[in-house]
């Protein structure tokens, strides 16, 4: 794929415009819609965890028809198997050889839908092509188109024929957020929407892969301040040391966060991060990297609790060094 540039100004606009489309099938969730396209920017991936029925697979297929890139989908059960996921050689008779049939994972975004209902044998498949971009078929490495967007749902862990992700693959998700129900005003109006046309075959890319991909380039040059930096290791540290976590926030969970932090400066048009960008990401990026000790899972203890109390042991840094705020991203 050849390198474009994007003038920051024009992506931010691309990127409105994309919201906006995904707005208008998904009523009520501009926040979350944020979130999915801040984790894009930063190349991560998104796990969407909520009840039956709230949107997470409509609102996968709507940002990916809101963006000119392939799309594929795994509905995991508990028979899918790896190969299912990557791909396989298959014999061709007339040619005597071996050739690699792609997987529905040898796309630009992936929906891997109700995830947990795999077994983990077949979860495990993912990791290569989360963390690497590549995935290896019979010793054969391929690497994955790009962007590569991988999006999860899956069911709350008390749904039958459910399983809990092992801790490394919840660790590729940059982010975990949930949809939750829409206000009854909103219901109502998604209902006289739907009513009378399919709003997904209305929606037109505004977007290109290649656009995405410079984006993702342009992300990385936005500006931290040191000052900034140590705020993230402090609450890391915090987090290790609260008497309801086992294991807190590791350094790859802090480097997530900073790359989201970088991406959500970006979505509003800034070349900087400040700590509001911080304090923003800091539930949806971690929460889902703390694990509770076993006697609080029951208790008023919970993942995002953990998380806000650890930022409030911290001081909010106030004054930030305007070296390299001026700098384009």
């Amino acid at each position: 794929m050849s390198y474009i540039r994007m003038e920051h100004e024009h992506a931010v606009e691309l990127l409105n415009r994309v919201m906006k489309r995904v707005e208008s099938v998904i009523i009520g969730k501009k926040q979350e819609i944020r979130y999915v396209l801040t984790a894009m920017l930063s190349g991560g991936h998104v796990l969407l965890e909520d009840v039956p029925g709230t949107g997470k697979t409509m609102l996968v297929r709507a940002v990916a028809s809101a963006l000119d890139c392939s799309m594929g989908r795994i509905q995991f059960t508990s028979d899918v198997m790896p190969a299912d996921v990557t791909g396989t050689s298959m014999y061709h008779p007339h040619t005597g050889e071996f050739k690699f049939r792609p997987g529905p994972v040898m796309s630009n975004i992936v929906l891997a839908d109700e995830i947990n209902r795999a077994s983990p044998r077949t979860q495990s498949a993912l990791l290569e092509a989360m963390e690497e971009r590549r995935v290896t078929v019979d010793g054969t490495t391929y690497a994955l188109p790009r962007p590569f967007f991988l999006l999860a749902t899956q069911n709350p862990l008390q749904f039958e024929g459910t399983y809990r992700l092992p801790e490394a693959q919840l660790d590729r998700f940059i982010m975990k957020i949930g949809l939750g129900y829409p206000d009854p005003e909103q219901e109502v109006e998604l209902l006289t929407r739907m009513q009378s046309r399919e709003l997904l075959d209305e929606l037109r890319p505004v977007m290109l892969a290649e656009e995405v991909v410079a984006m993702q380039r342009e992300v990385k040059h936005v500006h931290v301040d040191s000052v900034v930096k140590q705020y993230l290791v402090a609450v890391a540290v915090a987090s290790r040391s609260h008497p309801a976590v086992r294991l807190g926030i590791s350094p790859r969970g802090t480097l997530a966060w900073m790359a989201a932090a970088q991406s959500f400066a970006y979505l509003q048009g800034r070349s900087y991060v400040i700590p509001d960008d911080v304090k923003e990401m800091a539930v949806p990026v971690l929460s889902h990297r703390v694990q509770l000790k076993s006697q609080n899972r029951a208790e008023i203890w919970a993942q995002a609790q953990v998380i806000q109390e650890a930022l409030s042991s911290v001081p909010v840094p106030v004054q930030m060094a305007a070296q390299g705020r001026g700098r384009r991203q």
